[in-house]
């Protein structure tokens, strides 16, 4: 004790030295590293470890689970699980209408097909899906670079049918493209993404689609199909003359009315719901006052959906 070393017993000091060494690994064959390293990058939940020692009817009914998730939970879908997806339901409802409406006039495509997209996506995951917690449909970010990219080749005022079809075509290869990711298991590229890559992404997204809702608000009907900054305040402040006082009130109006509900279900959790049917009740008692008003005859825009 003290200054003094420590002297192990005789013999013990050998035991000691037996338990605590550990030895390194011997050294894998190269392609034997390989096959592990591939599998842990493609395969790291193992998804092949439950048909191991299993038979073929056996196999089957776990593979068509893993492929269809829906066998998986519906035998113990109850009354319970039902009435709590309801009231989610209505509640993603009253923020997917008028989220896809919106998206759809940022790709410069007829509202109703924001409307389709906003509950077909859903569907399907419902069946294909085993994340409760994804959120499916069209995001604001996509809806824009179609609107951007396909007005460079076709003016969706001139020749709409062409218009639709190219925003057709775009999207079924967007579909391939993304299934194809799926089926080779490569989602490991997103963590080659840093946290800052995709911090600036969301928010360069955020402030392009918020330029672009600048044209609604002043009711412009000429806009540019650039997305930068410099030429979309320059389309803006360059047609000041054609700007309309009574879509900035609506505008600013409903703006203001959607964050105060926000700040409310923040301030208060218990009524989270509020937040939850804002956008839905903006849309109505918009359509509502617009209605009553005749706002389009005062340059208000209005958005009719084609059934």
């Amino acid at each position: 004790m003290g200054t003094e070393d420590y002297t192990f017993p005789q013999g013990a000091e050998e035991l000691h030295r037996r338990h605590h060494t550990v030895e390194a690994p011997q050294p894998q064959p190269f392609l034997k590293s390989l096959q592990y390293s591939v599998k842990e990058t493609l395969f790291p939940d193992d998804p092949f470890r439950q048909f191991k020692n299993q038979n073929a009817s056996r196999k089957f009914v776990l593979g068509l689970k893993y492929f269809l998730p829906i066998f998986e939970w519906a035998p113990r879908y109850n009354l319970k699980f039902f009435k709590s997806d309801l009231i989610a339901g209505i509640t993603i409802a009253s923020l997917a209408i008028p989220q896809g409406i919106s998206y759809a006039k940022l790709a410069n495509l007829p509202p109703i097909l924001g409307l389709y997209s906003s509950f077909v996506p859903p569907l399907v995951y419902a069946v294909l899906g085993s994340s409760r917690d994804l959120a499916v449909g069209t995001v604001a970010v996509a809806s824009l670079l179609t609107g951007a990219m396909l007005s460079k080749e076709v003016d969706a005022e001139k020749d709409p049918k062409l218009y639709l079809h190219l925003a057709f075509t775009a999207t079924f290869f967007a579909g391939v493209l993304e299934a194809s990711l799926g089926i080779f298991r490569l989602g490991f590229i997103v963590d080659f993404l840093s946290h800052a890559t995709i911090v600036g992404f969301m928010g360069g997204a955020a402030t392009v689609v918020s330029l672009q809702q600048l044209k609604g608000i002043f009711g412009l009907k000429h806009f540019t199909d650039s997305t930068d900054v410099i030429s979309v305040m320059r389309s803006v402040f360059s047609q000041t003359h054609e700007w309309r006082w009574e879509s900035g009130v609506l505008g600013c109006g409903f703006l203001f009315f959607l964050l105060s509900t926000r700040y409310f279900s923040i301030k208060k959790p218990k009524f989270f719901w509020v937040a939850a049917m804002a956008p839905l009740t903006s849309v109505i008692l918009g359509s509502l006052l617009v209605y009553f008003t005749h706002a389009e005859r005062h340059g208000v825009q209005v958005v009719l959906l084609n059934f």
